[in-house]
């Protein structure tokens, strides 16, 4: 035999060892995609009734919608990545003080399904927008009043998360705030009165016009973050069929400290928690495969580990 002939029967034996390597390896993944009911493909989910959240009420205990909601041009809706959002601004009425009023401007948007939107958050935003940002950003709890928080005893303990409970809230029963009064509405996974609500809060500098605070969370599949770089991996646990994720924006300027701005934001946020958990789909429902309702079932992670 040459040493040629030699060489090319070597390559195709190497080609072949290769192709059997590459051919057992795809098929042990669609094996382990099979036997772990690995979702790769994510199919959109909306909260009941496509609640959007623009339904998010102007009126709160403490606080009024002021002006009109922000309508946002077809290039910056483009952008921002989905037509279900809401931007207003909030003038806090139980303060006394006519001449510094305390204004906060709340934003949300609702993504679902083959999310490709990388989030907008104020550290791009923000300083893309010609602002400054004074110092690195800060995780801190949002203060809210839970005293109308209750644990829901319906909920399986295998879908309570870190704390094994899921904690409701209950809505106003103001009519002129709610159309649903007194209903009481689930909250995510692991938050509860000891275990709060976390934005990630940033300063920025605008110059002439006073120092802007702004901070943000996400409500994915459920549970929740304050980062935009862990998002996308809750939403996108593979063994769920949908995925989701609303983002929460609060901001305002002229606030002294990362303190105060936490206060102000976390009762506003807190006296619209329940309405805006109404604006995402109820996971224990989905978990549990009562929702969304179809003909034929379409699972969801069954438990959260």
């Amino acid at each position: 035999m040459s040493t040629a002939t030699a060489q090319s029967r070597t390559r195709t034996l190497l080609a072949g060892g290769l192709m059997g390597v590459m051919v057992a390896f795809a098929s042990g993944i669609t094996a382990y995609i099979s036997i772990k009911d690995v979702h790769l493909s994510k199919t959109p989910i909306y909260p009941e009734n496509n609640r959007q959240v623009a339904s998010i009420p102007t009126q709160t205990p403490s606080w009024r919608q002021l002006g009109s909601d922000q309508i946002m041009g077809a290039e910056i809706v483009e952008t921002l990545g989905t037509e279900n959002y809401v931007s207003r601004h909030y003038l806090r009425t139980s303060e006394s003080d006519s001449e510094n009023p305390i204004i906060i401007d709340l934003h949300a948007a609702y993504y679902t399904g083959m999310i490709d939107t990388v989030p907008h958050v104020p550290e791009r935003c923000f300083v893309g927008g010609g602002l400054q940002q004074s110092e690195s950003s800060r995780v801190i709890p949002l203060p809210m009043d839970t005293s109308s928080w209750r644990i829901d005893q319906s909920v399986p303990e295998s879908l309570g998360g870190n704390q094994g409970a899921i904690y409701s809230v209950r809505l106003s029963n103001d009519p002129t705030m709610t159309d649903a009064p007194g209903k009481r509405v689930r909250l995510p996974r692991d938050i509860g009165p000891e275990s709060p609500f976390e934005f990630r809060a940033s300063e920025f500098i605008n110059p002439g016009k006073g120092n802007v605070y702004a901070g943000y969370f996400f409500i994915a599949n459920g549970g929740t973050k304050a980062n935009a770089n862990d998002v996308r991996q809750l939403a996108f646990n593979l063994e769920d069929d949908y995925a989701y994720y609303l983002k929460v924006q609060v901001s305002g300027n002229d606030f002294e400290s990362f303190d105060e701005f936490a206060r102000y934001s976390g009762e506003l946020v807190g006296e619209l928690i329940g309405e805006i958990m109404r604006c995402v789909p109820d996971w224990v429902e989905v978990q549990q495969g009562n929702y969304p309702i179809e003909d034929a079932p379409v699972s969801a992670s069954k438990e959260q580990g």
